[in-house]
């Protein structure tokens, strides 16, 4: 029981929060997700602009009207 208290003592902003807005982070997790694989597609790249460059690509969902 102590150890549920502390837990929720140390979260309690965050779970008012919560109740506040009703807004979760299950957009910002799925963005890093996305980050994550485009860390692993930039591997081996020379830079870290490269690796930020990917980042962008993957989660901008640009779409290249491109001629067929």
């Amino acid at each position: 029981m102590a150890t549920v208290a502390g837990t929720i003592r140390a979260h309690s902003t965050d779970m008012l929060r919560w109740l506040h807005s009703r807004i979760s982070n299950g957009m910002l997790e799925a963005m890093n997700s996305l980050v994550q694989a485009a860390k692993v597609r930039a591997r081996g790249y020379r830079t870290t602009d490269n690796y930020i460059t990917m980042a962008y690509l993957v989660c901008g969902k640009l779409t290249f009207n491109l001629p067929t």
